[in-house]
């Protein structure tokens, strides 16, 4: 078993190796930007308008708490059930391979990175507006898959994370989701 894991990381580490060593100056800043929640606000604001008509009144309220609730559960659980309990070192302090990590940004955010909080909340708030609007909007899903799959690639290129810590993320995350949407379901009625 031991060997099998190792084989796994050294696939994580050379495809992490191999993601963040195709940089330049451009794509620095626009990876930046990309796992920045400030730049997808446009994004929130359209999906909160989309979601304002597909839910009126007292029921937006109970859209806004789901979304709260899924938020709040990514964002903790990835750090108290993952991060804190794997202990697994970022990319950029890994000593195996620090001096070959391009660092985009001037830190490197915490010293764990299994799994990615950014992963995780973008994939559950993802996978949340994709049941609440499949309806509504049949490719919302496909918009937000891409827009999820934009900052899981934007966190191995600028540095900060593993593959496997943003596919940990991206699958952790689309479970809150899913039970979040499904709590919301019972809750509402829909």
């Amino acid at each position: 078993m031991q060997q099998v894991i190792e084989y796994l990381e050294n696939i994580d580490r050379q495809l992490f190796l191999l993601i963040n060593g195709f940089h330049s100056p451009f794509f620095d800043k626009l990876m930046i930007a990309f796992s920045d929640a400030r730049f997808w606000i446009p994004l929130f604001i359209w999906l909160l308008f989309v979601l304002f008509k597909a839910y009126p009144g007292k029921q937006m309220l109970w859209v806004l708490l789901a979304v709260g609730v899924s938020i709040t559960l990514t964002d903790r659980l990835s750090v108290e059930a993952f991060k804190e309990v794997f202990m697994r070192y970022r990319p950029c302090y890994n000593t195996e391979i620090q001096s070959m990590v391009h660092l985009v940004k001037d830190s490197c955010g915490g010293r764990f990175g299994f799994i990615s909080s950014h992963a995780s909340n973008f994939a559950g708030l993802a996978v949340l507006f994709t049941q609440l609007l499949k309806f509504e909007y049949r490719k919302i899903g496909w918009v937000l898959a891409i827009w999820v799959a934009i900052i899981g690639y934007s966190r191995i290129y600028i540095g900060v994370h593993y593959p496997a810590d943003v596919i940990g993320g991206f699958v952790f995350g689309s479970v809150v989701g899913w039970l979040v949407y499904k709590g919301f379901s019972r809750v509402t009625d829909n």
